[in-house]
């Protein structure tokens, strides 16, 4: 019989102890977290930025990543949308009971090689374990906190007329990765999820330029829905080129057949930055350069007319408003 999550495993006893050991602690040990006391102790210096989610997606594993990955990238990019360096990242997981311990294990060294690209430490973290049906299979939560450097000052509500929209890639990627596991579709070309920590990306971006007025990693709602929120916050227009917008044609495809817009749909590794014009172009260099942002691309800019707007231009040559979501596109979907 394969090893499962009990719910002695969350007692506090022996079981418990021997799940942090094992299933823990031999994956993301480090000389904090090693200590296993009730707070961790943190040395820094300057601004700190602090975040906090919680990621229930389903199914926990979908192509290109699983829940571990997620949730590391999620908070790891939260902080870098503020210009943050990620430092340390609290993990706390509510399993359900019945869980097969070799997929917490692999869901767990997923955590610990997301976390040793994105150069962050696991520092605490919590196990809780929920009767069977109380959970679906298992829930994390993370926190994160980094320094935010001097003369970094990026806000939703930071676009000014001119300043240029950017993205680092195709949109929609992990929203469509996750259905079709879910679902069980096939595409002619596979579709992963772009799931990826954004924080060395984002610094590149920094060194070109301290002119990032502001950025955002486009989760639930999509593209759409953030540019609505930089467009309310900052109280101006944002007009978009849809011939720019990089969509992956799997994606193009499955968003015509299930009757999805590609600006709505979830993304787990993409950037929106806007970034003042003279800038632009040598940002847009620095981020090709990087593995995450070979199809970065300017897709729109700010503007003065139609405020708390965002208008797209169609390759018809047509307009459209492109509103907020209303409802949910997609459940579960991080």
């Amino acid at each position: 019989m394969e090893d499962r999550v009990l719910l002695a495993h969350g007692s506090g006893g022996k079981l418990s102890h021997d799940l942090i050991e094992k299933s823990f602690l031999s994956a993301l040990g480090n000389p904090i977290l090693n200590k296993l006391e009730d707070s961790a102790v943190l040395e820094f210096s300057g601004r700190l930025a602090f975040t906090t989610d919680s990621y229930v997606v389903s199914p926990i594993f979908f192509p290109g990543g699983d829940i571990g990955k997620l949730a590391v990238c999620g908070t790891v990019n939260d902080l870098s949308m503020s210009g943050a360096t990620p430092l340390y990242l609290s993990l706390s997981l509510i399993i359900e009971e019945g869980l097969l311990i070799a997929d917490l294990e692999k869901i767990v060294n997923s955590i610990q090689q997301t976390a040793a690209e994105a150069g962050v430490k696991i520092v605490a973290g919590d196990t809780k374990v929920v009767n069977k049906g109380s959970a679906d299979k298992l829930f994390i939560n993370t926190s994160g906190v980094g320094v935010v450097p001097a003369g970094v000052d990026i806000s939703a509500a930071n676009a000014r007329p001119g300043d240029k929209v950017i993205v680092n890639g195709t949109l929609g990627d992990h929203g469509i990765a996750v259905l079709s596991q879910r679902e069980g579709l096939e595409f002619h070309i596979p579709v992963p999820s772009d799931c990826a920590p954004l924080n060395q990306l984002v610094a590149e971006m920094l060194e070109a330029s301290t002119n990032i007025h502001c950025l955002r990693d486009p989760t639930r709602g999509g593209m759409a829905t953030t540019l609505n929120e930089f467009a309310r916050q900052s109280r101006v227009g944002i007009k978009l080129y849809e011939q720019n917008i990089p969509v992956n044609k799997s994606v193009a495809g499955a968003c015509e057949l299930l009757g999805f817009d590609p600006l709505y749909v979830a993304n787990e590794g993409k950037v929106v930055a806007v970034i003042a014009p003279d800038d632009a172009d040598k940002v847009l260099a620095k981020m090709k350069q990087n593995r995450y942002g070979h199809e970065a691309a300017i897709i729109g800019e700010v503007v003065k007319e139609h405020p708390e707007r965002v208008v797209m231009k169609t390759r018809l040559g047509a307009s459209r408003i492109v509103d907020v979501l209303v409802g949910e596109l997609l459940p579960r979907i991080c």
